[in-house]
């Protein structure tokens, strides 16, 4: 099992979290006006290019979320920062 690190609990096992978003992908807007079409792209049709990746997380069992940036290709977490405007 791997362990991933909370900013604000410490490193956990990754049971904890869950995936949240990738960092930095935009929202569709306005969203009425969105098509089924492009809403299916943006939820399911990811790049996913090997390296390094920054994500949004969820740990549950504190509810913060955070931003990891993880290797695609070893799975090594390499950083954990709170979200902009938090303090951990």
């Amino acid at each position: 099992m791997q362990r991933f690190p909370c900013p604000f609990c410490g490193p956990r096992d990754e049971t904890e979290f869950h995936f949240a978003a990738e960092a930095g992908k935009r929202r569709l807007e306005p969203a009425p006006g969105v098509s089924d079409g492009d809403w299916a792209d943006y939820l399911y049709m990811n790049d996913a290019p090997l390296g390094p990746a920054r994500e949004v997380w969820v740990h549950l069992s504190c509810g913060e979320f955070f931003v990891m940036t993880r290797d695609r290709r070893t799975r090594e977490v390499l950083s954990a920062e709170v979200l902009p405007g938090r303090q951990a």
